[in-house]
């Protein structure tokens, strides 16, 4: 499996390719869809979701046959030998480090199932089997926690500049909180005037960002209604049993 070829020169497939080959595989590419590669392997296709059954086509029998969608069924790479590999990170082009980041992986038998777990290895990646019914919902959680993160920093930044604050002075904020989750779960990490119970906080906050961008006010007032059903349930009897209290119980 040593002999790899990827197809697509988007963000993903540049960055795999790099990857890939700075780990010490045989890499072909990245190539543009409809280029061939021959005698490899293994061809990894990084190419929109849209697009991964007509590129599937144009692969001659005998390598096995991947893609890196998160979703995306394996029916789609018919009749090849296939599987998935979807890495867990946002990935902006080369020189992303893969290296103990989670990929979710499946197959459509032990080999190619061996083929998604040797390029892990190969870029020093933790697996996790996601099989074909849990897909759309992992990947829902995926963008929760990473598109829609940063669509919401988006929002911050944007309120933010209108007081003349720049987005870097957030962004040890928003690292200290992602660390927070990732370490107590989001009910213990949350803080702030609703977990508080601040409400007259809440409405200033709310008449300020109807000011200045008033076309947010529905953003924060569903955050806003989320973060209180958070706060509700981290209050509840249920959600400490067992728990250890940090900063005091300060929120």
């Amino acid at each position: 499996m040593h002999s790899i070829a990827v197809i697509g020169r988007g963000r993903m497939g540049t960055a795999l390719a790099a990857a890939l080959r700075e780990s010490g595989a045989d890499v072909h590419g990245p190539l543009g869809r409809g280029e061939r590669a021959d005698g490899v392997a293994v061809v990894l296709l990084c190419v929109p979701d849209r697009e991964i059954a007509a590129a599937s086509t144009l692969v001659p029998s005998g390598p096995l046959v991947g893609h890196v969608s998160a979703s995306a069924p394996l029916d789609l790479l018919a009749p090849h030998e296939r599987f998935s590999l979807h890495p867990l990170l946002s990935v902006v082009g080369a020189g992303t480090r893969f290296a103990d980041a989670y990929c979710a992986i499946d197959g459509s038998s032990l080999a190619a199932l061996d083929a998604a777990r040797w390029l892990a290895a190969t870029l020093g990646m933790r697996v996790k089997v996601v099989p074909r019914e849990q897909r759309a919902l992992y990947h829902a959680a995926a963008s929760i926690a990473s598109n829609f993160l940063v669509t919401l920093e988006g929002a911050a930044e944007r309120l933010a500049a209108t007081a003349g604050v720049d987005r870097s002075l957030l962004a040890p904020l928003v690292r200290a909180a992602v660390e927070n989750w990732a370490r107590l779960g989001a009910a213990d990490a949350l803080t702030g005037p609703i977990a508080r119970g601040d409400e007259g906080t809440v409405a200033r906050q709310r008449a300020a960002v109807a000011e200045r961008t008033p076309e947010l006010v529905a953003l924060f007032d569903a955050l806003a209604d989320a973060t209180r059903a958070l706060a509700h349930d981290a209050a509840s009897p249920a959600a400490h049993d067992g728990a250890i209290t940090v900063d005091g119980g300060a929120r």
